[in-house]
C-alpha cells in the first residue's frame, strides 16, 4: 500500500500568473508527486497550491519550490490582506493515505531541515511536527509578520528550529509542520466593514475575543464554533468585506455547520450572507454532507446521487457566487481519481452497447450483471424518493428518504463493480502474457494468473453480495412504497435475480482455474446460497407486486 501525502505550501505572490508558474513548473518536475490545484488571489497576493505524492516526492517537490520562490519573491515590496511573513509563508504536510500523523510530522522535520541547511532560510515547525506546545501554532508563530520579524528572530526563545536567527529581507521566514486536513473557507458579506466583519469572525472563532469582567479584569470570551479560526477582511477585488475561515478540523465542526453559524451571527449584527468560496481542495464527504445537510433542513430524501446532493451544496453554500465551483478541480477525491477507472460507466448508453457487441471480450457478462444489479437499485431508490415526496406522506419522508439512501449505495457499489469486472479479465490476460521461458518466470507467470483468477472470482461475487442486500430496498418498496411505482420496483426485482444469476456464472467459469480448491468449494457454496435466497426473494416480490397491479 503506497503511503501518500498532501502538500499545501502558501506562496506571497498572488497577482504575477507567470511568476507562480515558474514555482509550480518545479513541483510537477519531480516523480512521483501531482499538482492538484493552484488558487491565486490577488486581494491576499498569496497563492495556496496543492500537490500530493510519496513522501520522498513531496519532500524533494518542496524544496525546489521553496528555493524557487525564495529567488523569484521580494518580501520587501509584498503587500496584501493576509497575514504572511516569507516568500513561502507556510508549508504543511498531510497525511491522506497509510501513512500516521507521527510519520509525516518527520517528513516534516526533514523537509524543513533539508531547507534550513541547504538555503539558510530561517524554519519554524508547527503544529505535529513541533515539539514545544508554546510554539506549535501557526497564528502564534507568524504574529507580528514579516516587518516584526526582524526583532522578533533576535528573541531567545523565537530561534528559528533550522537555519540562521537572521531575518531574511528578500525571503523572509518560513513555516513548515504537519497538520490534519484543513479546509481553506471564506464566507462572503453584503458590507464593506472589516470592522464588522471581524466582530462576525470572533463571535464564531473558537479563540473567541477579549472583554473585561465585571471586575474590570480582562478575560477571554469564547466563539461558538471549535476547531475554527477566523479572521474578518476586505477583498478590493470583490468590494466586499469576507470571514476568513480555518477549519482545523471538519470532524468537529464542517463547513455547512461553520456557514449556517456565520449568517446566524451576521444576522445578529443586521447583515447578511451572500456566498462562500473555497481556498484550495476539499473532500468529496465534506461537500455530500452539506448537500444533505440542507436537504434534510427541507425534509427532502438524501437517497439522491453524488452529483446532486454536490448540485445542493454548491447552491446552499453559495460556492459559485464569485467562481464558477468545478468539482473536479475543487474535491481531492475527483482529482486524484484515475478516469480509466470508470471508463464504462462514463459511457453513454449506445456507446456501451456498441462496446459490449464489439469483438472485444470485455466488457462481458461480468460487467452486464453488475449494471444489471445497479439498474435493480436505481429502481428502488426512484421509487423511495417519489414516496418521500409524495403528497400527503410528509410525517414519512424521513422513513422513505433512509431506504432511499440504502438504494443509492448498493447502486454506487455496483456501477464501481462494472469497471471493476472487466478490469478483472483484463488482468487474467495480461497475466497470461507473461513470459515463460525460464524456471523463474513459468512460476512468476502461474503466481500471477492465481492471483487474477482470484480476483475475478471475488468481483463477481461481491457483485452478488451487493446485489442481493438491494432487494431488501426492493422488496420494502413493494410493499411500503408509492403504490403507483409498484410496476418498478417489479422489474428492480427482475434486474437484482438476473444480476446475481449472471454474476453467479462468472463466479463459477472463473473457480474452474482457481487451485485452491478450499476457496474455491466455500464461495460456491455461498454463492449457490445468495442465488437460493435471491429466487425467493424475487418470488415474493413479484406476488406483492401482481396482488397490487391486480389485472
Amino acid at each position: 500500500m503506497q503511503q501518500l501525502i498532501e502538500c499545501v505550501p502558501n506562496f506571497s505572490e498572488g497577482v504575477d500568473l507567470k511568476l507562480i508558474k515558474e514555482i509550480t513548473d518545479q513541483i510537477e518536475m519531480v516523480s512521483g508527486v501531482r499538482l492538484l490545484n493552484v488558487d491565486p488571489g490577488k486581494a491576499t497576493n498569496r497563492t495556496v497550491v496543492t500537490f500530493v505524492g510519496t513522501p520522498e516526492a513531496v519532500v524533494e517537490a518542496a524544496f525546489s519550490a521553496i528555493k524557487k520562490a525564495g529567488e523569484l519573491i521580494d518580501m520587501q515590496n509584498h503587500k496584501g490582506e493576509h497575514p504572511r511573513m516569507g516568500a513561502t509563508d507556510v508549508c504543511p504536510l498531510i497525511p491522506i493515505a497509510n501513512i500516521s500523523m507521527e510519520e509525516t510530522a518527520a517528513w516534516a522535520k526533514k523537509l524543513a531541515e533539508k531547507v534550513g541547511t541547504e538555503l539558510q532560510l530561517p524554519i519554524y515547525l508547527y503544529e505535529a511536527a513541533q515539539e514545544k506546545k508554546e510554539r506549535n501554532n501557526l497564528s502564534v508563530i507568524r504574529a507580528g509578520e514579516y516587518e516584526g520579524f526582524f526583532k522578533k528572530i533576535k528573541e531567545p526563545e523565537w530561534k528559528p528550529d533550522f537555519g540562521p536567527a537572521e531575518f531574511d529581507a528578500k525571503r523572509g521566514a518560513t513555516v513548515i509542520g504537519a497538520r490534519d486536513f484543513l479546509v481553506a473557507y471564506n464566507v462572503n458579506l453584503n458590507t464593506t466593514s472589516t470592522r464588522r466583519a471581524n466582530a462576525i469572525a470572533f463571535d464564531v472563532r473558537e479563540a473567541g475575543r477579549k472583554i473585561k469582567n465585571e471586575k474590570g479584569e480582562e478575560v477571554v470570551q469564547p466563539g461558538s464554533l471549535k476547531c475554527v479560526k477566523a479572521i474578518g477582511w476586505f477583498i478590493e477585488e470583490y468590494g466586499i468585506a469576507q470571514i476568513s475561515i480555518n477549519l482545523t478540523n471538519i470532524n468537529v465542526t464542517p463547513v455547512h455547520i461553520a456557514f449556517d453559524e456565520v449568517c446566524k451571527k451576521a444576522n445578529e449584527r443586521g447583515i447578511r450572507v451572500t456566498g462562500s468560496e473555497l481556498v484550495g481542495l476539499i473532500p468529496l464527504k465534506s461537500i455530500l454532507d452539506a448537500g444533505k445537510y440542507f436537504l434534510k433542513k427541507q425534509k427532502r430524501s438524501l437517497g439522491i446521487s453524488e452529483k446532486e446532493l454536490i448540485k445542493i451544496a454548491v447552491k446552499s453554500l453559495g460556492l459559485d457566487e464569485l467562481n464558477p465551483f468545478n468539482p473536479n478541480e475543487k474535491i481531492i477525491e475527483y482529482m486524484l481519481q484515475d478516469k480509466a477507472d470508470s471508463k464504462l460507466i462514463s459511457m453513454q448508453l449506445n456507446d456501451f452497447a456498441d462496446e459490449t457487441a464489439s469483438e472485444s471480450p470485455a466488457p462481458g457478462g461480468g460487467s452486464i450483471a453488475a449494471y444489471m444489479g445497479a439498474l435493480g437499485a436505481s429502481l428502488a431508490t426512484m421509487v423511495a424518493n417519489l414516496s418521500s415526496h409524495k403528497k400527503g406522506w410528509d410525517n414519512r419522508w424521513e422513513e422513505f428518504s433512509n431506504w432511499a439512501e440504502r438504494g443509492e449505495n448498493c447502486k454506487n457499489e455496483l456501477l464501481k463493480f462494472v469497471d471493476l469486472d472487466t478490469k478483472a479479465f483484463n488482468q487474467i490476460m495480461n497475466a497470461m502474457s507473461l513470459p515463460k521461458t525460464t524456471d523463474k518466470e513459468k512460476l512468476d507467470r502461474k503466481n500471477a494468473i492465481q492471483a487474477a483468477t482470484k480476483f475475478a472470482i471475488e468481483v463477481p461475487f461481491k457483485v452478488m453480495q451487493t446485489t442481493f442486500n438491494s432487494l431488501e430496498v426492493i422488496k420494502a418498496m413493494a410493499q411500503l412504497g408509492n403504490p403507483n411505482s409498484v410496476s418498478d420496483a417489479g422489474v428492480g426485482a427482475l434486474c437484482a435475480r438476473s444480476a446475481v444469476m449472471g454474476a453467479f456464472l462468472n463466479v463459477r467459469i472463473n473457480a474452474a482455474g482457481y487451485d485452491d480448491k478450499n476457496f474455491v468449494d466455500e464461495i460456491i457454496a455461498k454463492g449457490k446460497e445468495i442465488e437460493s435466497k435471491t429466487i425467493s426473494l424475487e418470488n415474493e416480490i413479484l406476488k406483492i407486486v401482481n396482488e397490487k397491479i391486480g389485472c
